[in-house]
């Protein structure tokens, strides 16, 4: 994969609660330079991240019921539906975790459901927070998501202390997928290694805290950062 197409695949994620916003106004410009493609957010930053990057080519990505995903669904689609009305075009919703240990399928396949109602067209990517799950947690939670009609599932929030991403984990997800939806891989993904062997395994999608440890010297001498 050459390094255009790599950096097409990143979500770079401006998410932590301290987060400025001189710190979102660098991360939008990092994003123009290099081509990312797609910057995430915390849903209150939409309008600001959407009118740095308008006609940039790079998407905005709003989190919704971040980081633990515990608020009602209702709340959940109201947050995403005001997310695309400020500028988001893609959302990623964090399940209600409790409710799939508990498994109530139902009920998380239908707060998926109406958080992609609620959205529209804007795809979402369902964060299940796999360090919290077990194997057979993770492959229903991965049929919740496409009965529910999402586009993606997604490892982790990066906020969960058991950790974020694992080859592991990643297996199960792709395995429980078959290609019906995408996956991502989100959360430790600190080297190109690390994000390449992501993308190996067949991930359409990275989520990381930071672009420019991800570019060999040679990379960051071609774009100037």
């Amino acid at each position: 994969m050459d390094t255009d197409a790599f950096l097409k695949t990143l979500d770079y994620a401006i998410l932590k609660p301290e987060a400025t916003m001189m710190t979102l106004l660098h991360a939008a410009a990092c994003c123009k330079a290099l081509g990312v493609g797609c910057l995430c957010v915390k849903s209150c930053d939409v309008p600001f991240a959407a009118e740095q990057l308008a006609e940039s080519g790079v998407a905005v990505a709003a989190v919704v019921g971040f980081p633990h995903g515990n608020t009602v669904g209702a709340l959940k689609a109201l947050e995403a539906q005001l997310a695309v009305a400020s500028g988001a075009t893609e959302i990623d919703m964090v399940i209600n975790v409790s409710a799939l240990k508990d498994e109530d399928d139902e009920g998380v396949e239908d707060e998926i459901r109406a958080v992609v109602t609620a959205a529209h067209p804007a795809p979402i990517k369902v964060i299940l927070e796999t360090a919290l799950l077990t194997e057979a947690e993770m492959r229903r939670g991965v049929e919740c998501a496409v009965r529910g009609g999402a586009a993606f599932v997604k490892t982790s929030t990066g906020f969960a202390p058991q950790g974020g991403a694992t080859p592991e984990a990643v297996r199960i997800l792709l395995d429980a997928a078959a290609g019906r939806v995408k996956v991502k891989a989100s959360g430790g993904i600190r080297t190109r290694e690390a994000a390449d062997a992501y993308l190996a395994m067949g991930c359409a999608r990275l989520g990381v805290g930071n672009v420019l440890p991800l570019l060999t010297e040679a990379e960051r001498a071609r774009f100037g950062v």
